[in-house]
């Protein structure tokens, strides 16, 4: 099996936002970083606003990082 960051974001969807999986659970939709942000605090990482950009931790899909709006 392929190695996978912990956290994904995945592509926006038509209506905005972008699914987020932390450790294959789907923990909510989010619509801007601070929304990304609360999600990976309520799942235990509390200095989530750190990691964002880190390829290691969190895998944007589909999509460029930091970019909630449908395509």
């Amino acid at each position: 099996m392929a190695w996978q960051a912990p956290v994904v974001v995945h592509r926006p969807s038509p209506g905005g936002g972008r699914r987020v999986t932390v450790r294959g659970t789907i923990v909510g939709l989010a619509h801007n970083d601070t929304d990304l942000v609360e999600f990976l605090r309520r799942a235990g990482l509390e200095d989530a606003g750190m990691i964002l950009d880190d390829p290691h931790l969190v895998e944007w899909r589909g999509g460029r990082p930091h970019r909630w709006e449908a395509a």
